[in-house]
Order: C-alpha cells, then structure tokens, then sequence
C-alpha cells in the first residue's frame, strides 16, 4: 500500500475547485455572490468567448482592504463565519472560503479593491501557482473588480468538457437572470464580447417586498406573458413566509423552465419543494405539463441547512413536513381562489399564447377570486381583475351601467346597484354556437365554454361529497400478493393504520410479501399493486401519500366530464344563469380539470376600440 502523505496546498485547490467550478457560469456565480454579500447595488459582468477566455465581474460593494487581499486567495479564509453558531444561522450567500482560491487554482486571476476610506485600491495577481504575490496600489472606485483569464488553462482534461461559446453564455446568461430575479434592489448589466446582452436598472432602494415591486424585472427576464397570466401570492404560518408570482394553470410549459424557487433569496433546486408545487397543481394541469413560478421563502436562518452541497444548490429544512404542508396550502388555496386575470380577446402578448340545477345563494358572499395586486395594475392589457366579494363590489359592478335582465326588466342601474346587485359574471343574453354562454357584465361581455365550466363544477361536487363521507372500502374478491423489499413490508406493517386510513387494507404474508385485501371502492377495478408499490413509495420518501387521492381524482374528473352538459344542448336563460351562479360559488372555477380557461372577458373598451368608437 502506498505511503500516506498530506497531499500538496495546489492540489486541495483543485479538488476543491472540481466541486465548485464546473464552468465559466459556476466561477460566475461564486463572484456575483460575494459581490452580493458586500453589499453591491450595481454589478457588472463582462465576458469573453462565453467566459473561456476572460471572465471580469465588477460591484461597488464595500471593497476588501489591503491587509485581507491575500487572505482573500487562502483557502478557507472568510469574513463570514467564525463559529459553529454562525454556521447553523448562516445569512449570506457564500460562506465556505473557498471560491477564490479554487477559481485561482484553474486560471489566472487578479483582484482589484478598494475600500471607502482609502486613498486608492490594491491590486493582487494569481497565475494558478501556490503562492500570490504582494499586493500593489491601483487606481480604482471604492468596490471590487475580479478578472480571471484562461479558464482550465493548466488543468487540459477539464478544458475539454467545456461547451461552445454559445452554450456557455447561455449558461451564465440563464444564471444570472435568476439571480436578477431575486435581487431587484441590485442593477445588473452583462456583456459578451462587447455587447450588451441585457441592463436591468435597479429597483426602489431597500425594497424589502421584492416580490411586489418587482414587476417591471419580471417582464423584462420573463416576458409580458408570464406577467399577463401572473397570480400574486403572499401567505404567511408560524416563522414561515412564501410570497411571489405563480402563472395561471392556462401558462403552463412543456418544460419547468420558468420555476425559480428562492430559500432566503437563494436560488435551490430541492425535491420537497418540487413536490409541494406538483401537488398544488394537480387539480388544473395536464399530465406532462410544468407550472411556471417565481416564488420566495422567507423563514429564520437556523430552520434551514445550507450546508449540504458543494455549490449550495441545495439545501435541507429542519422540519421537512411542516414546510411542505404550508408550501402546498398556500399555493392550493390562491389556486383555489380563482383566477384575477382573464384572458383577453384584444391583440395582446397574453391572447397569444342532466339539467343544471338552480342557484343556490347560501354562499353568495363567500370570496372565490383574489383582488389583484395594485403591482401589476396597467401593466398587462390582457388582465381583467373579477373580484367576487359581492357586498363590496355591487356598486362598482353596477356603476353608470343600466341591465337588461333576464326576466324582462331593467337591473340596478348607479342609483339602484344595491342588495340587487348584478352578479360577478352578470346575466346570461345567449349562446354561441351551442358552445358558449353570451353573459352582460357591467363593463363588457363575458364568453363562457359551458362544458368545461360545468365540468369543474361537477368535479368539485363530487370531490366534496367524497370528503364529507367516511371513505368506504371494498373487499377484493381476490385478494392480490405483492412481493416487496423487506424495508417496503416493514414499512407497510408498521403504517398498517395509516394505509387503512387511504382505504387500503394490507397485511404481512412474510419477509418480503404483503397482500392487498381492501382498496377504496371507487377504485376497484384500479391496478391494487400498482397503488401500492406507488405509496408505499411516497411514505419512504416524504412520509405520506396522496396516490389514492390522485387516483380517485383522476376517476372523479372522468365522472364529472361524463356528466357534464354537453355541446349543442341548447339551454334556457335561467339554465345560463344557473350555470353562471354555480361557477361564481365554485373554487377553481376560472379553469378546467385539465388547465384550460373556463371563461374570458371582452371589455367594453376592447369593443369600442374594435369599432373604432370615440375616434
């Protein structure tokens, strides 16, 4: 066996920078980051060939003094922690001391700083040797500018996975942005080559509620699609907060690539988060479809562990369950609420992309749609604000507007919008085509897809008949051997209760093989070992299951669809209105099982603007 020996200072660096320093993004990355953590309200990155060749990162923050210039290159040196508590409760984003030294390891680097109270900056150069020279005085505004050339340059195998030019500016152009997405008081602006790629001014000085002020940003990185279908969220539980933007079901992606999650403004990629999210969103996506999300977390430092990756891309929550259930409560609940903004039929960045029973007016007053944050007032056309607060709304809706009701007679006009309010989604006038219900509202027309509308309707009356009653089993009439791994049949035994709880009555046969004899009777003629072997598999994972639920769901959704009215049915005008009623009184009522909008609204400037009236 070979002699054990400390390995060399050069060769740590290497290690270490093998970790963390992936490609130019990753030395970028590690560089905006301590620019953020001294403070800097302007940053600016300069690149060449996608960062191979020159990388230079530029902040006004407070600068490093000449003392601590050399330190900076040393590895483990940092200003950010000095003990384990500070470690257990860490607020800045890097914290670990050792970016620097492993970017200097793999290129060649120099730092220029200057802090506030001295005359000029210091300037200290590294060509990926152990040692750093002495630092020299530099001209220079108070801040930091670090330059690093010739990625890889003497590490020839790592060079060769690097990507082409193209690519890796993508890469460093992707990071940032999500890194602009969280830090709306900072200006940003990166160049390549030359160019300018993109300038982001900085928001309102120490805005603390990034999340509402920030929708100028969210357009300029995301496009006034997102904004257009944008629901503002802001929820708080105990230490928890979680505020931000979530698109409407109807802006879903073929990929997740507008999900920017943030842990204390750090961007993570973390499975229980994920989980949450796709829970939450079950109901009004379609299977293969992403949600698109920009959302922050706020929670004390000591609840959540940043220490457990290399590039702290993830991180671990002390109490996993307790923030995931408020993660999938809150996003379920302003799902739930209804959707502000409506599609629009105006030219715009959003438009391009049995027998009814009567209306029950018990809940008449229950608040079904959010109201709209002032944020994104004026900011999207296609947004068409419907709060459902009938007592507080009823003189607005019925503002310098005179009905033509149903009946025959004339509907509350400004004098007499009173308890006779007109409804949220006003009075049916027709159908469209045998498809569309035609209703008047105050201020346009609103077009409805009366299938779709009645289907959601349905589903959510059966989903709350469900809930309301004891969940029934049924016995199968052969009963199914699973074989399973002995950690799944210890699992299953030891969660006996809470599998009976789901519907499923399973039991021990030996070591490594279980028998389903019960399952939920609306699933009976469910594939049972699938269902198992799926729970059994989210209890390992998270410590519960929704499997059954999602699979009643699933058959729930198939019920409604089928009772549902259908295409061409004509139907009367107290049929319109009952329909009209129920979707007001129904969570989630904006949008179909499968995500699609159950209604839009044509304002009344959109029609006049199409025939050109006031012109």
């Amino acid at each position: 066996m070979p002699t054990i020996r400390p390995l060399p200072p050069q060769l740590i660096n290497q290690i270490a920078a093998g970790e963390v320093v992936e490609r130019p993004a990753s030395v970028v990355k590690e560089l905006v980051e301590n620019s953020l953590d001294a403070g800097a309200t302007r940053i600016e990155i300069d690149i060449e060939r996608g960062g191979i060749k020159r990388i230079q990162v530029r902040d006004n923050g407070v600068g490093i003094g000449r003392e601590q210039l050399a330190l900076a290159l040393s590895r483990h040196a940092t200003s950010k922690i000095a003990s384990l508590s500070d470690l257990e409760s860490v607020a800045t984003m890097g914290f670990r001391g050792e970016a620097l030294p492993s970017i200097a390891s793999v290129a060649r680097l120099e730092i220029v700083s200057r802090t506030a109270d001295e005359p000029h900056g210091w300037r200290l150069a590294s060509d990926g040797s152990e040692q750093a020279g002495a630092p020299a005085p530099a001209a220079h505004a108070p801040g930091t500018t670090v330059e690093v050339h010739d990625l890889f340059f003497n590490v020839p195998a790592r060079r060769k996975f690097l990507r082409t030019e193209k690519t890796e500016l993508g890469h460093v152009e992707q990071l940032l942005r999500r890194m602009a997405l969280a830090r709306g008081e900072v200006a940003w602006r990166l160049q390549h080559n030359g160019r300018t790629v993109f300038d982001l001014p900085a928001g309102a000085a120490g805005k603390d509620d990034w999340a509402t002020a920030g929708v100028g940003r969210l357009r300029a990185l995301l496009g006034e699609g997102f904004v257009a279908h944008g629901l503002t969220l802001d929820e708080q539980a105990v230490d928890l907060r979680l505020h931000g933007w979530i698109a409407q079901p109807a802006f879903a992606r073929s990929q997740g690539d507008m999900q920017f999650f943030y842990v204390n403004r750090r961007l993570v990629r973390d499975k229980l988060v994920t989980h949450a999210v796709r829970q939450a969103y079950q109901d009004v996506l379609h299977h293969g479809r992403h949600p698109a999300y920009v959302l922050f977390l706020e929670l004390p430092s000591w609840q959540v562990d940043v220490n457990v990756h290399p590039a702290k891309q993830e991180v671990r929550f002390r109490e996993g369950r307790q923030t995931h259930d408020f993660l999938f409560r809150a996003l379920h609940r302003r799902l739930a609420a209804g959707v502000e903004p409506m599609l629009s039929v105006g030219l715009t960045a959003a438009a391009t992309t049995g027998p009814l029973a009567p209306a029950d007016t018990r809940d008449a007053d229950r608040p079904v749609t959010g109201r709209p944050a002032a944020a994104f007032r004026g900011h999207a056309p296609a947004m068409r604000p419907l709060d459902l607060r009938l007592r507080d709304q009823r003189a607005a809706y019925g503002a310098g507007f005179q009905f033509q009701h149903p009946s025959g007679g004339d509907g509350p006009s400004t004098q007499g919008a009173t308890d006779a309010g007109v409804p949220p989604l006003g009075f049916a006038i027709g159908q469209l085509n045998g498809v569309y219900v035609l209703a008047q509202v105050a201020d346009g027309l609103i077009v409805v897809d009366m299938h779709a509308a009645h289907e959601r309707i349905g589903y959510e009356r059966l989903k709350r008949a469900v809930a309301e009653g004891e969940l029934r089993r049924q016995p199968l009439l052969v009963p199914v051997a699973v074989q399973v791994s002995r950690a799944e049949a210890e699992l299953a035994e030891t969660q006996a209760a809470l599998l009976r709880q789901l519907g499923l009555q399973v039991d021990r046969l030996g070591e490594g093989s279980l028998v389903v004899r019960e399952v939920p009777a609306m699933l009976h003629n469910a594939d049972a070992e699938g269902l198992l072997r799926d729970v059994l598999a989210d209890l390992g994972a998270h410590g519960h299951s929704d499997r059954v639920r999602e699979a009643m769901n699933a058959m729930l959704a198939t019920m409604a669809c089928h009772g549902a009215v259908r295409a061409n049915r004509r139907l009367t005008l107290e049929e319109m209105n009952a329909l009209l009623r129920d979707m007001e009184r129904t969570e989630r009522a904006d949008q179909c099982n499968h995500g699609r909008p159950t209604w839009i609204k044509v304002s009344q400037q959109e029609l006049d603007n199409l025939f050109l009236r006031g012109r």
